[in-house]
């Protein structure tokens, strides 16, 4: 697939716009429109792209609703929303949520075979004798990399992994995560600073009430953007979104009624 592009909106230019409508750990329970069966998951993509959403970041459950790696899982829905909504990017995640190990993660990637995913480097370091055959698998059947990083030291391992060949130099995508770890996982969009600059494309998702104005933030400095149940189900004033497809609405308004 190719890099992600700016779209026109109203005649200005708005970064482009991930969705990531579940995650690994949310559920009906947390909200009741968080999709987690195929068909929820269709119909919030439709919605979401109908909102100005430019791809979605995907995630599966099985039939208990548990967060998975299934490669049947992944190409069925894949395939649903190609059907459904093929104007939409899809990237599968690779996340492990404490249950998979890095060969389950390659073995994954390797049996879906993904024009995009998402890639933790701290969670790819927990086996490093396996980076190399990770991210030169990704290359050599075509699958762009974003890699998910959640502070410096990780931007620094990425680095480092760059300069010694491990990571292919075109493979230069990051995903910076705001709040993962910060007090009861709320961000502000301070914490951007705390990342290094580096060379490619970039994008920001960020936990917590303030999501929308970190990524408003990051679009002023020029970055894609990350929105979704996965990180906030609410807006800055605590009101609950309906569902993710208003999350989507109401950031592209920021975006629109600020840009200068």
């Amino acid at each position: 697939m190719t890099e992600p592009e700016t779209v026109r909106a109203g005649g200005r230019a708005l970064p482009y716009i991930l969705v990531a409508p579940n995650g690994a750990r949310r559920g009906h329970g947390d909200h009741p429109a968080l999709p987690i069966t195929i068909d929820e998951t269709v119909e919030t993509a439709i919605a979401c792209q109908q909102a100005g959403a430019n791809g979605v970041h995907l995630h599966v459950r099985d039939q208990a609703g548990r967060h998975t790696l299934d490669a049947g899982l992944y190409r069925e829905t894949m395939a649903e929303l190609g059907r459904k909504v093929p104007q939409l990017d899809i990237q599968i995640t690779t996340e492990s949520a404490g249950l998979f190990d890095v060969q389950a993660q390659f073995d994954c990637l390797q049996q879906v075979s993904p024009d995009w995913a998402s890639v933790s480097v701290r969670e790819v370091a927990s086996a490093p004798e396996l980076a190399p055959r990770l991210y030169a698998l990704c290359a050599d059947q075509g699958t762009r990399v974003q890699h998910i990083l959640y502070d410096a030291a990780d931007a620094e391992l990425l680095a480092h992994w760059q300069e010694a060949g491990v990571v292919r130099a075109d493979q230069r995508d990051r995903l910076l995560v705001l709040g993962r770890y910060a007090t009861a996982q709320q961000s502000v969009p301070e914490d951007m600073d705390a990342f290094p600059e580096g060379a490619g494309p970039w994008m920001v998702c960020a936990f917590g009430a303030q999501e929308h104005l970190c990524l408003h933030r990051a679009a002023q400095m020029g970055g894609d953007l990350r929105v979704g149940f996965e990180n906030s189900l609410t807006g800055p004033d605590g009101q609950v979104w309906a569902d993710n497809a208003a999350s989507v609405a109401a950031l592209i308004d920021l975006l629109r009624r600020t840009a200068t």
